[in-house]
């Protein structure tokens, strides 16, 4: 059985990722960094399922608390097999507009939250001389989006790590994906007006918008043995918004 850990997993994509391990039998470690009263009863759906599964805050934007979520996780669940790289935030505006702050807020959660957790997971794969990573992307990050200039930029980079990394641990047995969502309903959709989700529907040939299970069943897939000869990949799942 693996043990799997998923970042920003309290709600969205993450909180179904987790359900969807579970389903599949693996112990499940569910980070978070706000939402703990989300996590927690997340845990005991998980734990209803049969398995086992912990709650961890940390902010992956910090390196230290993302090392001390690692030893935690070891305690509680033993090493992490399956690292599912999904914690980030958004920011719409002009780039004109953005602050220093702001702008390093979004790459120190997106990107450098990606460095970290991937660099404190890797000793214990490549020692196992096996473990998957997937990371969460976006389809910004392949063509870039007005107004979004910073986040298509930390999703790049994610979508470069993961290429250049499954080339360097690909000969210790350890594989690297990506899955890059399109528009997908969840709570970085908040601020999208009905006019905006409808027009967004429209220009997407499956005349539908994602939701967070979608997501989850490419990640089960490029973290499951189905997926064995698969890595640098970069699956994306946007309902052919972006070809």
């Amino acid at each position: 059985m693996s043990t799997v850990l998923i970042t920003g997993a309290s709600r969205g994509i993450g909180a179904q990722c987790a359900l969807a391990f579970a389903k599949a039998g693996c112990d499940v470690a569910l980070n978070y960094c706000r939402s703990e009263e989300k996590a927690l009863a997340l845990i005991k759906e998980i734990q209803a399922l049969g398995v086992r599964a912990c709650a961890v805050r940390a902010d992956v934007a910090e390196s230290v608390q993302v090392k001390k979520m690692f030893e935690e996780i070891r305690t509680e669940l033993g090493t992490v097999d399956v690292l599912v790289n999904n914690a980030g935030i958004a920011h719409v505006g002009l780039l004109t507009d953005m602050t220093d702050d702001e702008w390093r807020r979004l790459i120190d959660t997106d990107l450098s939250g990606t460095f970290y957790c991937c660099r404190e997971a890797l000793p214990d794969m490549i020692r196992a001389h096996s473990g998957v990573i997937v990371n969460i992307a976006s389809m910004w990050g392949e063509v870039g989006a007005s107004c979004e200039a910073a986040y298509s930029a930390a999703k790049a980079g994610v979508i470069g790590l993961t290429k250049a990394l499954a080339k360097e641990v690909g000969p210790s047995g350890v594989r690297v994906n990506a899955v890059s969502p399109g528009v997908v309903m969840t709570d970085m959709m908040a601020g999208f007006s009905d006019e905006d989700v409808a027009a967004l529907k429209e220009e997407t040939p499956l005349i539908q918008l994602g939701t967070p299970e979608n997501i989850a069943d490419a990640v089960l897939f490029l973290a499951s043995e189905k997926a064995r000869f698969i890595t640098g990949q970069v699956l994306s799942v946007n309902g052919g918004l972006v070809i």
